[in-house]
Parts: C-alpha cells; structure tokens; sequence
C-alpha cells in the first residue's frame, strides 16, 4: 500500500475516519452478510409456517386490504404495488412470480391464492398482472387466523411507516403440504407437496406420543402427494428423505395401454410429474422419433384440454407397446428423480430437516401460538369481567349512583365519586358505568349482564386450564388439527407402486387372497376374495366385471397376493408376475390392459394361468392343448423374472394352450373334450422335455372336438364338470378307467342341446367352492357339496341361472382359507 514503510509519522493522505483492513477479510465478510441476507430474507422458507419473506408479505398485504374469500376478487397489480409499496422493496415481476405461484393448483397442494384470469400452466406464464386478479384463498385465512390475537411478532416494515408479522400462526401445515423450492447461497431447499390428511394424522399422533420417531410417523405419511398426481416408484427414497432429510423419488406418469381393433393399439398418458408439462413430453418423444431413437410411434396427439392431461401415442401394428412405453419412461421426462432436500430455518438458522423434526417444529409453533392466544384472551376476558361485575354491581345501587352523578359538576367530578369509598368503582369500571346505556337498567338488561358475566368466567377457567395445563394446551392443538383435515382434507392423488427389486415388498404388501380374472379381450385385474360372499347353488351370481360387448372373462384364478403367477400365451410364452403387481381394483371395473404389465407381441394373448408360491413345491408343469397334444417340462426351467418371456412350448399350427398343470411322481391325469368326452392315463406316460419341446399326443380326439380342461386326479377330490348353458355336476374319478395316452377316452357326461357342450372341467374337494363367470360378466359363488355326484352318462343339473343369450365362459376353484 502508498506510504507503507514511511516512518515521518506523516498520515499519507489518509483521514484518521478510515479504517485499514484487509481486503481477504472485506471480502470474506461481505460475502458471508450477503449470503445470510439471501438465507434468510428471500430463499429459504422458514419452518414454522413455510413461507419465505415475499410469500408472508403478500398473505399480509392482502389480509390487511380484506382481499378475502368473501370479497370480489382485485387487479394482481393492485397488490403487487402495495406489497412493494409497504413490505417488499424489490422488482415487481418477484413478487407477481411468487403471487402466481401461490395460485397453480398444478404448484401447490392447496392453493393460497383464489385466482381470476390466466395463471399459466405448466408449459405456459401467466398474463401480464394488469389482467389478471386475486383474493385469498379459504385456506390461506387458516394461515392467518387469530393473527390480531398477539399470537405472533411484528416488526416495522423498511421504512418504519408500517408493521408486518415476522411468521404467520398458520393453522394448517403448509411446508410439508404445499412443499416448497428456493436456491440459497452455498445451500437449496426442495421440499414435496404432501397430503393434508396423512400430515395431521401423522402430527396428532406425535402429539400424543412426543418420543415418535420418523418411522413411526411414516405409518401416516406414505409419501409426497403431487397435485398432478402420477405413481411414485418405491419408497426408498421416501423412507431416505424422512429419515435424513435428503433423497431421490422416481416419480412416473400414468399410461395405459388401449387396444383398438381398427388402429392397433396405443399409449394414453393421463398423469404427467410434477412440473412437467405435456409439451415438454410431446416435444421430446418427437425429437427421439425423428432421430429414430424411439421405435414403434406413427403419431403423437396432445388431447389435453380444460386442465385435463391426455397425451395420445399411436403405435405401429408390428410395435410391442411395453416395450415402447418402457423406452418413453427412459428417454422422456414421462419418468423423472425428484431430489429431496428438506432445508428450512429454524430460529432463523438454515438446518436440514428430517420428517419428525419438520413436523416437530411446526408442532412447537402451533403450541406457542395457541399458548399466546389463550394469554391475550384471558387477559380479554378478566378486563371485561371485571367491568361486567362493576355494571352488575352498579345496577343494585342505581339510585344513589344516579343522584351522586347529578350532584356533580362535571364528569371528571362524578369519576372521583364512583371511585370514591363509598362505591369503591375502579377507574375502568366507573368509566363504563358512567357510559352505561338506559335499556340496562331494565330487567333483561340485568339478565343479559349476569349470563355474559357467567359465560366470561366459564371462558376464564377454560383458558386458565389452556394456559396452565400442557396437556390441555395439546388437546386444543389437536382439536385444530382434526378440524383442519376435516376442512380441506382429500384424497391422496398420487400412488405409491413398487420398484422392480424392493427389498421390503413383502412387509408392505399384505398376503390376502385375491381374484385374478383375465377376460377375452385381455384385460386383467385383481379383486379381494372376500368381494364374492357365498350363495346358494342355483343363484343369479353378481356383477364380476363390467365388460365393453362382444367381451368376456376367459381366466378366473384365486391365488395370494405374494405368489408367482405364470401366464402362458397363446404363442407358447411364459410371462411372470407377482399377485400384487396386478391393479387390485373394484369386483364391478373391468380392468387394465394386461398389455400394460406385459411386454406382449401383437396378437399375442394370454391361454393360461398358474400360481406357486415357489419353484420347489411340484416337479413338473404338464401343458396341455387344444389338439390333445401333451408336454411335461420341470418347474424349474421357468423360474426366470425375464420381462419379455420365456418359450414354454412349441405350438403347432392351428393349435393352442387349454391348461397348464404342475404335477408330480405318481399324479394320473384327467382330460375332457368339449362333447364330453375323458380320458385318463398315468403322467409318467410323458417323458420330461425341455422348455421349447412340441409334446406328444395324449388325446385322440374327433374332428369337431377339442379338450376344454384337464386336470390331476387327487385323493379325495371328484372331477366337476359344467357346460356351456350353466349345468353341472361331480363324478368320482374311479369312474374313469386308466388308460394309454393317445386313446379316445370314455363318456364323461352326456352332451345335450338344452345344456349345451362341456365349458369347463376341473378336479374339487367337498368343502371347496367354485367361481363361475358368464360372458355378461356375472359372477356366482358356489359351495361344491350343493352339486350332486352323479355318473359318466349323466347329464348334470343347473348350477347358475343365465340371462338371455349369455352362456357360462370359465369356472374356477376357490382357495379355502388358511
């Protein structure tokens, strides 16, 4: 520096005002004020009502111009220019940024503002703020309820001509239910919106249990709850974020794919992630279609219209939609990572939060505010008792206060007097007495004093238990809580499916018997076991499915919902699928697509379908077809979780699978043909083949004819047999002498033209009940000992009542209960 190795004691043209530093040290300490400055005062929301400084501002400039949900709606220049004027001395497209923001029903959870006008979408901005207007929403004066109560702090504004609050009372909490965003100095903030229902579930059980931990809390919060819906995949990096803070969520769109007849089928996107917009998918798929990087599109459609999503992708006939629509969740934002970073202030420091201390520390806000409260309105309540007791206290000496107050010469006179020794008024009580109106002196004046001053000291004692009593202080706060979730509480809109390989799937999914059923035109769904109640034999049944015309239920199976299930195709593939990977959905829907769990070529279908708990239990699956060809494979060799499939066997021309059987040493087995037809021969008689093998013959059938079931003859079982007109009936396997395989079999039931051709032939138990569907879609539950055993030349007897022009279309055991 100039004049550094002078010694003449001279000062070099320096004032003795100025102050040598370093510069490191300026610049070090500059930059740290101006970090805390943005930490605090614009980027980071603080954690007690989830709101950064412009936000809170712009609540306050609106509730102080009763801008309210009662009240017409006001130009948004009208409140962006008082919030500057007053609060928010900085650039007037901030604060309409953030004023917008609080208005998207696609941004927050619960929107704080009642917008008028274009607000923008998600690929879109708002209009300018000349046109558009506002007003607060009904969730927004749950924020600023009791605020006028000394509930929380003010400070002067930044010219000391008004006072703003330095954190609102909010009543309901809005950082984890609206989430929030903001980048900071050295630090970011992303909080996910949440569920306003699971949240105060999950606060009132942590007020009841203040040793909770984030795990327990998880039982209540599932995960975050996008306003624009979509399926978060797993729930590790949710249980990461609430125990740690930080995380990454994989959030997907929903797309199903629709078969069409006509045009082949296609993917609907109807759910996008979270601030993500339609374009931005569209765009992108059209640029990967166009570098030939994403196969199998003829034509994208955006169908989007009145805040409805509707993306429409239209595939080429030789396209495998799964697999198409597996490359569009990998290469377009139709599947993102959400990175959670759960930092807020507390106590005005930066601190990252897990879920507890998130939803502890608002826990601590609400008892403060709900302690200060009830201070400021005892403290209310005591001052007008205190007059009302004066009032009723004045009433029985009336006459004398009268006289004493004409006798003085000026109100100041007649003050001294009601203070005086003989009445003993405070200051504040002879005040009102000498305010006191005429019709008090009447008697339901006086009547309506002592109820008021019997209702303030009931409200003195409540408020004094509030103040006092910690654990009437929390009780109140629930109370609040339960009246909030009643208030706007809804239902969650984003689902929570599993990731391929989660480790903890069996603990979240409950081992419960289900209803598999797959109808002809391939949609498949799941049902609890419990939705079909037992009936009578002979009964009109239930509504199954609501199936479009010309469809049917073509596979029924009751299974778990952890067990394996083996789909075989009509192509001779095996596809696998847990039980609970299947959409559990209502007994009257008509299900997904299966093309949507499975990566299915074109005219490919599902023939077949077996469950196993594991690939240990039964030795063999022994396939049988159409054409009476018969195979037997080790379970084994398909015990594979390869999306695409695996060969199961190899078809012949014009035929296709009936069943697929796992069988074991010893096991004989029984097939039946559509005129009634059965034939029964030892499964040893078929070698082992492998996976890709044709079979061997097992049932010589006639030309017209063709097998419609088989299955293993068991101890104690009887073969059930039901056609296609609804009647039935069980034989003793005995009955069917063991032959070759390859024979033309015996008379299994007599085929008639009023009950129709065999539909379905299975092996039962006593104490099983069967499932039988109609192609109408109508179910009926039925015990088996209802259906009596008869002979081999029988015809059976009417097991479920038809509708006109229906016929049964499958039939299936149901589990007894474990």
């Amino acid at each position: 520096m100039p004049g550094e190795n002078n010694t003449d004691g001279s000062d070099n043209g320096y004032s003795e005002n100025v102050t040598r530093v370093e510069i490191q040290e300026e610049v070090e300490q500059s930059f740290i004020d101006y970090a805390m400055s943005v930490i605090v005062s614009r980027a980071l929301p603080d954690v007690r009502d989830g709101l950064k400084p412009v936000h809170r501002r712009i609540l306050w400039a609106m509730e102080e111009a009763n801008i309210r949900p009662d009240r017409g709606h006001v130009k948004c220049a009208t409140v962006v220019g008082d919030v500057i004027g007053k609060y928010h001395p900085h650039g007037d497209q901030a604060v309409y940024d953030a004023l917008v923001r609080m208005g998207q029903s696609f941004s927050l959870r619960h929107p704080l503002i009642d917008p008028h006008g274009n607000f923008g979408s998600p690929s879109d901005p708002p209009a300018a703020y000349r046109y558009t207007e506002c007003r607060l929403s009904a969730v927004a004066m749950e924020m600023l309820a009791d605020i006028d109560e000394d509930t929380v702090d003010f400070v002067p504004n930044f010219d000391g001509r008004h006072r703003e609050p330095t954190v609102l009372p909010a009543r309901f909490p809005n950082l984890i239910v609206n989430g929030t965003q903001g980048i900071a100095v050295g630090m970011a903030t992303n909080i996910p919106p949440h569920n306003l229902r699971e949240v105060t579930e999950a606060l009132i059980y942590l007020v009841d249990n203040p040793a909770a931990t984030s795990d327990d809390l998880m039982r209540f919060v599932k995960g975050p709850d996008f306003p624009t819906a979509g399926i978060i995949l797993g729930r590790r990096g949710i249980i990461d974020s609430y125990r740690t803070g930080r995380g990454s969520i994989r959030l997907r769109a929903r797309a199903e794919i629709e078969e069409d007849e006509r045009r082949g089928a296609r993917i609907v996107v109807t759910e996008i992630p979270y601030q993500i917009s339609v374009e931005q998918i569209e765009k992108k798929a059209a640029e990967l279609v166009e570098q030939k990087k994403l196969d199998g599109i003829r034509d994208i459609r955006n169908e989007s219209a009145q805040g409805s999503t509707r993306l429409v992708f239209e595939l080429r006939r030789d396209a495998v939609p799964k697999v198409v629509l597996n490359n569009l969740f990998l290469h377009t934002p139709m599947q993102v990572n959400i990175a959670v970073n759960m930092v807020a202030l507390v106590d005005g420091v930066p601190r990252l939060l897990s879920l507890r201390d998130l939803l502890d520390q608002y826990l601590r806000h609400r008892y403060d505010v709900v302690l200060r409260r009830s201070r400021y309105r005892l403290q209310r309540a005591r001052q007008r008792a205190h007059i009302v007791e004066g009032l009723v206290r004045a009433l029985d000496l009336i006459d004398r206060i009268i006289e004493v107050v004409r006798g003085s010469e000026d109100r100041q006179e007649a003050l001294q007097a009601l203070m005086g020794d003989e009445f003993g008024f405070s200051e504040e009580q002879a005040n009102h007495i000498l305010d006191m109106q005429l019709h008090r002196l009447t008697r339901l004046g006086r009547s309506n004093l002592e109820q008021e001053l019997a209702d303030l000291r009931a409200q003195i004692a409540d408020l004094t238990e509030i103040v006092e009593s910690e654990a009437r202080l929390r009780a109140v706060v629930k109370e609040e809580l339960e009246e909030i979730a009643n208030l706007f509480g809804d239902d969650r809109k984003t689902e929570i499916g599993f990731e391929e390989g989660e480790l903890s799937i069996e603990d979240l999914v409950a081992d419960e018997e289900i209803v598999i059923t797959i109808s002809a035109r391939g949609y498949i769904k799941a049902t609890k076991l419990d939705s079909f109640k037992p009936q009578e034999r002979g009964g009109k049944g239930k509504t199954a499915a609501t199936l479009k015309d010309g469809d049917f239920v073509q596979h029924v199976l009751t299974t778990t919902a952890h067990s394996y299930l083996l789909l075989f195709s009509n192509r001779g593939r095996v596809y696998r699928l847990r039980g609970h990977e299947i959409p559990l959905q209502d007994r009257r829907s008509r299900g997904t697509a299966v093309v949507n769990l499975l990566e299915l070529e074109p005219g490919e279908s599902i023939q077949a379908v077996i469950d196993t708990r594991d690939y240990e239990t039964n030795q063999y699956l022994l396939f049988v077809t159409k054409k009476g060809q018969v195979k037997k494979t080790r379970f084994g060799e398909y015990n594979s979780s390869k999306r695409s499939g695996l060969i199961a066997i190899n078809l012949k021309e014009g035929d296709e699978l009936v069943c697929v059987l796992p069988v074991n040493e010893g096991d004989d087995l029984l097939m039946i043909s559509r005129m009634g037809q059965g034939i029964r021969f030892h499964q040893s008689e078929v070698r082992p083949m492998g996976r890709s093998a044709a079979g061997v013959r097992g049932f010589n059938l006639g030309e017209e004819d063709f097998v419609v079931g088989a299955d293993v003859v068991r101890s104690g079982q009887t073969l059930l047999i039901v056609t296609e007109f609804g009647y039935g009936k069980r034989t003793q396997p005995e009955r069917f002498p063991v032959r070759h395989r390859g024979g033309k079999g015996v008379r299994a039931i007599r085929v008639t033209p009023k009950k129709g051709p065999v539909i379905a032939a299975l092996s039962v138990g006593m104490d099983d009940e069967v499932l039988a569907i109609t192609s109408g879609g109508r179910a009926i539950r039925c015990p088996v000992r209802e259906i009596p055993s008869q002979g081999r030349d029988a015809t059976g007897v009417r097991v479920m009542t038809l509708e006109e022009g229906e016929r049964v279309a499958a039939v299936a055991p149901v589990l007894s209960p474990s």
